[in-house]
């Protein structure tokens, strides 16, 4: 199975314009990235495939997010680590190979965008930034669909982000809009056929771009 895009390429940095948030001539970062949804398209899933689910995780975001953007303090590779779901999607008729730039965001919205169906097919579910803003009266909310990096500036490690699609051996997997990446994980286990990923990178730290 093989996965292509005309908005990422592996092992190289996400556009800016599908990010959250982009550096600032200080060295900071500021939410004003284009926040689009990337293009993917992919092929060679097997001839018994159902449904196809696609799942953007970045690996790398620091444990505690109460250390993320001070000053003064720098993340290193000892820094405890964790998942980041940036964009979940299942239930993706078996007949369609091929998502537009921006067909599952275009811009970043305070408080998120309502996970639902996509224009394509298939359902969104829950990204991390609920949690992420969690407390933050300007931004709290619940977060569907896509939303691009947001790495701290602090960080000396460069993020990568797994964009993976499956081919799946079902038409649904029976998971209601705003399902979260354990949800995804869970439902996804004895139901894929193949899958296909692609890992490119994103950095807000100046010394690092």
């Amino acid at each position: 199975m093989r996965i292509e895009s005309d908005t990422l390429a592996d092992g190289m940095p996400i556009p800016e314009r599908c990010a959250v948030a982009t550096p600032t001539p200080d060295g900071r970062s500021e939410l004003a990235g284009g926040d689009r949804s990337p293009h993917l398209r992919w092929s060679g899933e097997p001839p018994q495939t159902r449904s196809f689910a696609i799942l953007v995780v970045d690996p790398d975001v620091p444990a505690d997010r109460n250390r993320m953007g001070v000053e003064g303090l720098a993340l290193g590779e000892d820094e405890p680590r964790v998942e980041f779901a940036h964009w979940l999607v299942v239930d993706i008729p078996a007949d369609v190979h091929e998502i537009p730039e921006g067909a599952d965001g275009d811009g970043f919205v305070p408080h998120g965008k309502p996970p639902g169906p996509l224009p394509i097919g298939g359902i969104s579910g829950r990204n991390g930034y609920g949690e992420l803003f969690e407390g933050n009266p300007e931004l709290e909310g619940t977060y569907g669909g896509w939303d691009g990096p947001f790495p701290p500036w602090n960080d000396e490690r460069v993020h990568r982000y797994r964009v993976t699609v499956y081919a799946l051996d079902v038409d649904s997997l029976g998971l209601e809009p705003g399902f979260d990446l354990e949800a995804f994980r869970h439902a996804i286990e004895g139901h894929v056929l193949d899958e296909a990923t692609i890992v490119p990178t994103y950095t807000l730290n100046p010394t690092l771009r």
